[in-house]
């Protein structure tokens, strides 16, 4: 036979005892998984391009059931994203299936010299490492360089063909599951939710009471009436009367949904995602692939007399628009790369925006990655400027003015009475920013992640992630409870919503 091309040279670091392990009832050892290829998954459950790994994984495990492994290896950008309990929330949320073990002091991080999330890690039926793969890899491309991998391995006789079996954990069952995003109106007495890992939205009334489920609840992209119609963990919202558009984040399209006529229709995306699909950046919304859209602000021009759908473009680092009256979107703000900038639309930068508010003439934005928040000026001289946020790497839980001001992982905003309320997301806390004089000050939350009503000082929130102001009250989708709170600003009280038939 002729020298093995995939043989590995450096037997792989195993995993150290102590780890806390989820989707495993043990922890695991390299040598319970020889006669198998190994990919380590190198991750942070923060990060966009992470989200986009986990589902292109479950697409090459797939296609090799029983000779490929896949474990996640978590290791924390932010302080909140250490806990167990926060690891285990997010491999729930996102459906993740194969063993993730924490890696929370960077250990494997460092044993195997990696450098960014997400990197995937290849190991040898033998447990050496063979190959590695920094960012995305779209699956076809993947499986292609998989297979003469496992032909070789096959052939050297070192394939097992056991498929592994592991423990899944499975969520508490409740109405709601991980909610993301919410819009109410109140004239309406109507509010919606994003119940986005269980793949549908709600429409209940202010106290609760459930009017609507659009969607069946399965992962999919169908249109049509709301019992056959299916989304793929939906967040941002925005609602216009009887007119409901969805960012329907995991399929990467945005669907318009008729709540009297109960339709859905799909009006931009191809379902595939920008990066891997190569489409132009611009033109018929139908025929341009998003990434990852993940909230939603529409603004009527009174000039044009047109209808603007801005789209906090997560996957791309960007916001784009959707000119809704002639059907085209294209990007309106941020180059594209991931980092903190400011300056034109043309010049700024974004990292993972995942939230919007509108005021008149100010877009505001929800710029998690870099713990900030933005402000997109609408008119002359059109500039992007940051009122609070430092960079990628610069976070923390501190109130202040401007610069002083530290978050951790913001990802959602309101506008109510000229003041921006904030999701601190990671800091399991809700704030107040006024964009006039840069002030940050905590509204409500210990800090500790919980459940608690009571008082604004008492209250307590898990990873908090969507918001809405109406009448003097603030909704919050607290994404890690699947629960919707309700801050009651005249009280300063804060209690829990009820959702029934």
């Amino acid at each position: 036979m002729s020298r093995p091309q995939f043989r590995g040279e450096v037997r792989a670091p195993d995993f150290p005892a102590g780890l806390d392990w989820i989707n495993s009832d043990h922890p695991l050892r390299l040598a319970e998984l020889r006669g198998q290829m190994v990919i380590l998954h190198f991750w942070t459950f923060c990060c966009i391009n992470c989200m986009h790994a986990l589902a292109q994984l479950r697409e090459i495990a797939a296609a090799f059931p029983d000779t490929v492994t896949v474990i996640s290896v978590h290791s924390p950008k932010f302080p909140r994203e250490q806990f167990t309990n926060s690891v285990r929330d997010a491999v729930l949320r996102y459906g993740v299936e194969h063993p993730v073990v924490n890696d929370r002091s960077m250990y494997l991080w460092q044993q195997y010299a990696v450098r960014a999330w997400p990197s995937l890690i290849f190991i040898d039926p033998e447990g050496r490492v063979i190959q590695r793969h920094e960012g995305e890899i779209e699956p076809t491309q993947a499986i292609s360089l998989i297979q003469p991998m496992i032909d070789e391995f096959e052939a050297r006789g070192l394939l097992t063909h056991q498929t592994l079996r592991f423990t899944w954990e499975v969520a508490t069952r409740s109405l709601l599951a991980f909610p993301g995003k919410i819009a109410i109106d109140s004239a309406a007495d109507r509010l919606v939710i994003s119940d986005s890992a269980h793949h549908r939205l709600l429409e209940t009334s202010l106290d609760g009471r459930i009017r609507q489920i659009i969607g069946n609840g399965q992962a999919g992209r169908v249109d049509g009436n709301f019992s056959e119609s299916q989304f793929n963990r939906p967040q941002g919202l925005h609602l216009v009367e009887n007119m409901l558009y969805v960012a329907d984040t995991d399929n990467h399209l945005i669907r318009q949904v008729d709540l009297a006529r109960r339709q859905v229709t799909t009006i931009a995306g191809t379902g595939e995602q920008y990066g891997l699909s190569r489409t132009p950046t611009s033109g018929a919304a139908h025929s341009i692939a998003l990434n990852s859209p993940w909230d939603l602000q529409l603004r009527h021009d009174v000039l044009t007399d047109h209808d603007e759908l801005f789209i906090a473009m997560a996957g791309n680092h960007q916001v784009a628009v959707l000119h809704l009256n002639s059907g085209e979107i294209e990007p309106f703000a941020g180059r594209g790369p991931e980092g903190i900038g400011d300056g034109s639309y043309q010049e700024a930068f974004f990292a993972q925006p995942n939230g919007l508010a509108l005021a008149e003439n100010t877009l505001y934005v929800a710029d998690s990655e870099t713990s900030a928040v933005r402000a997109i000026e609408l008119v002359e001289p059109q500039q992007v400027h940051t009122l609070v946020g430092e960079g990628l790497f610069v976070f923390g839980d501190q109130d202040g003015i401007g610069k002083a001001v530290r978050l951790q992982h913001v990802q959602a905003l309101c506008l109510w009475q000229q003041q921006l309320y904030l999701t601190d997301t990671y800091n399991n806390r809700i704030k107040i920013l006024n964009p006039a004089t840069r002030r940050v000050t905590t509204l409500a939350g210990t800090g500790i992640a919980g459940l608690k009503d009571g008082t604004f000082g008492e209250a307590q929130f898990n990873e908090p992630a969507g918001i809405a102001a109406a009448d003097g009250k603030l909704y919050v989708a607290d994404t890690n409870n699947s629960a919707i709170r309700i801050l009651n600003l005249a009280t300063q009280t804060v209690c829990t919503l009820h959702i029934q038939w």
